[in-house]
């Protein structure tokens, strides 16, 4: 036989964004007797040669055997979830009395009113929908492989009994259904019994009754020709998929004779007219518009600017951790000093204390890991321009430690400038801590508690209450201690970076004059800048003739005397 069947009859996945009502399937089902395969093969070999004798040859068989031609081959349009009965349903829900549920009934109307439009259009081929009382029983087998030898799996067993249909939402005590979503402590039989995928799906069976020409209506020759599901996400699964440009499916039948029987699943849903298109895109656009607006509604238009001629500056800090520290259980005492110019809001809070954290090793260091985060808003006058070096913002802090008896110590005190650049900085900060002569302090420290403190935490740098010109720290004792680690993300907002460009310069010299200062406040950098200053004399000393340091050598003597 000439006939190219089709062998993949497994499932094929779709999506669509669509309405799946306006889903359409044409479905051509026909009996294959001796005769039509031959002139099948007839028509291909030659089309052109004996129409009339091949008309005959397709006619006769028939007719001699007693069939009628709309019996053996039959075509039908079918919609998504559209109710076509077979003769076993047409007969039964012509009785009232076999009627229990409220679908029967509606059924039982259907068929009323086909009888009185002259019957049922279909003869073969007809429709389970998703309400209807059908199990394919095809849904239940447990192999998933092609091994003749395979043993299915509990995991199998459980999805092959798993019936996945539309589930709707019931009441409870007038509420929605009320679900435990976490299970603090699952048994293994509750494990078991919940790896399932259990997807809400609608189901749509294709049917065929392959009984012969006088006995339809026996459940025994009902066939599934396809199944259509699909989910509230939009997939359409249907098994066998589409033929398309395939050849038709086989479907062999056994009974008093072996019958075969082809058919084909054709889609044929209306597309989409031009008109039609633009117009959903225009609903479509329309719709974004208009959520967008309700965002912006609820978010506000009005972007919050800072005053005229202010710097707004966001400081979403984070105490990360402290490490090298003598005792443990360790918190952080911190606050913000504004220099001048600077100003923040009157609820802002300029200070905080950390929660007490344990240390643990890391890689032979005590670390105790705070993860506390805090944040600042300040403002800096544009005023500052006028000032050759304005100062940035320090963060002091004390860390301390609290034992088990509440013995009170402090580790150490230590400061940072705050960042004047926008962006993430990661700061590591030095301690120290004031000690005393003598080894009764630190007796003292370790088994009653208590240290020498700081009066005024600012005395960490120069306080900024002292008017003087120089600090002195002679006989101020102190020892180095462990150090603190921060995460700081700085934003920067003003007006200034939207105007125009001298603006905009202005502002810059600004922030340059604090880059500046910020520079000029480094220990380090301050006793680099004095050693490079004295090789820089070393050096010119080395380069002078003798006579010259002899010369200075004598008038140096001179004006002591």
């Amino acid at each position: 036989m000439a006939e190219d069947w089709n062998q993949d009859v497994g499932e094929a996945v779709y999506r669509s964004r669509d309405p799946i009502n306006n889903l359409r399937i044409r479905v051509s089902l026909q009996r294959v007797t001796p005769a039509i395969a031959l002139v099948q093969r007839m028509q291909e070999e030659d089309a052109n040669r004996g129409g009339l004798e091949l008309q005959a040859l397709h006619s006769n068989p028939e007719e001699s055997r007693g069939h009628q031609p709309n019996e053996e081959k039959e075509e039908v349009v079918i919609s998504w979830q559209e109710k076509l009965f077979s003769q076993f349903e047409f007969e039964l829900y012509q009785n009232e009395a076999a009627c229990r549920t409220p679908l029967d009934h509606q059924y039982y109307q259907d068929v009323l009113s086909l009888v009185r439009g002259g019957g049922r259009k279909n003869k073969r081929i007809f429709t389970y929908t998703d309400h209807d009382r059908y199990t394919n029983l095809e849904e239940h087998s447990q192999s998933v492989t092609t091994s003749q030898n395979e043993t299915p799996t509990f995991l199998a067993e459980r999805m092959a009994n798993v019936r996945r249909r539309r589930q709707d939402k019931r009441q409870v005590d007038g509420v929605g259904m009320r679900h435990r979503f976490i299970t603090l402590k699952p048994s293994d039989e509750f494990i078991r019994n919940n790896h399932i995928i259990n997807t809400p799906v609608q189901t749509m069976y294709i049917m065929a009754d392959l009984g012969p020409s006088g006995n339809l209506g026996l459940r025994e020759h009902e066939h599934v020709l396809g199944t259509v599901r699909v989910d509230a996400n939009g997939v359409i699964t249907l098994k066998p998929d589409v033929t398309g440009t395939k050849g038709p499916y086989r479907l062999e039948v056994e009974g008093e004779k072996r019958q075969l029987w082809r058919y084909t699943l054709q889609h044929v849903s209306e597309s989409v007219q031009k008109e039609e298109q633009e117009r959903e895109q225009h609903i479509y656009k329309d719709l974004y518009s208009r959520h967008k607006e309700y965002l912006n509604s609820l978010v506000g238009s009005d972007f919050e600017m800072p005053p005229a001629g202010t710097l707004r500056v966001f400081i979403n800090g984070e105490i990360v951790s402290a490490q090298e520290f003598d005792y443990d259980n360790l918190y952080v005492h911190f606050f913000v000093e504004l220099p001048k110019y600077w100003s923040s809001p009157g609820f802002q809070e300029l200070s905080g204390v950390t929660q007490s954290c344990r240390t643990k090793t890391h890689e032979r260091d005590s670390v105790a890991y705070f993860c506390y985060p805090f944040s600042f808003e300040l403002f800096l006058s544009e005023e500052a321009d006028s000032e050759e070096t304005p100062q940035l913002p320090v963060l002091f802090f004390e860390v301390l430690s609290l034992d088990f008896w509440q013995r009170y110590r402090v580790e150490g005190y230590g400061s940072v400038v705050l960042p004047g650049t926008p962006g993430m900085h990661v700061l590591t900060a030095q301690t120290w801590r004031p000690v005393e002569l003598g080894v009764l302090t630190e007796l003292k420290r370790f088994f009653i508690g208590g240290s020498p403190e700081l009066e005024d935490l600012t005395y960490v740098r120069v306080p900024g209450t002292f008017q003087g010109q120089h600090l002195s720290r002679l006989g101020f004792r102190t020892k180095s201690s462990g150090s603190l680690t921060l995460r700081l993300h700085c934003l920067h907002h003003s007006r200034s970076f939207l105007d125009g460009r001298s603006m905009r310069k202005r502002m810059q010299s600004v922030l340059d004059h604090l880059g500046h200062s910020s520079q000029q406040s480094s220990i380090h950098n301050v006793l680099d800048a004095f050693q490079r200053a004295r090789r820089r004399m070393q050096q010119a000393r080395d380069s002078l003739p003798l006579d010259i340091l002899n010369i200075s050598k004598a008038t140096l003597e001179q004006s002591t005397a």
